[in-house]
């Protein structure tokens, strides 16, 4: 299954998450994938294997109004070809909006990592809470 049962619907929830992510933040593909259901049919561990590429596929085709640029791959970095314009740009706006990248083109998902929408907005939209991206301090 290379793309979710019904794309167009699917999509448009990838968006509608998306769009929550606030300036000077940044979340994963899995991670929104996380907030969102499997499609009737999907088993979850298909589900979880599958969803991350379906969001990714999802960015590369989305409106204008949408921050594409604020999702990256779960290491934190950016999935565009590196040197391409695309790639570029993507590193440009996210700098802009105060996101620093490491020497080796990371970000810090304990800094720049988002926490997902709020509650109400996941529960009114029959979404899941988020998979955190900031890894636990161990003690």
């Amino acid at each position: 299954m290379f793309s979710p049962p019904d794309p167009r619907t699917y999509n448009q929830i990838i968006y509608a998450v998306v769009r929550q992510i606030p300036p000077g933040r940044a979340s994963s593909y899995g991670q929104i994938a996380s907030m969102i259901p499997p499609p009737a049919g999907v088993e979850p561990p298909a589900y979880r294997r599958l969803s991350p590429r379906w969001v990714g596929t999802a960015m590369r085709n989305c409106p204008d109004d949408v921050p594409w640029f604020r999702v990256l791959n779960s290491r934190g970095t950016i999935s565009l070809p590196a040197g391409s314009p695309a790639a570029h740009e993507q590193r440009a706006r996210l700098e802009a909006e105060g996101v620093v990248f490491d020497e080796n083109g990371r970000v810090d998902w304990a800094v720049a990592g988002w926490d997902g929408p709020d509650d109400e907005w996941l529960r009114a939209r029959g979404l899941f809470p988020p998979r955190p991206l900031k890894k636990p301090k161990r003690g």
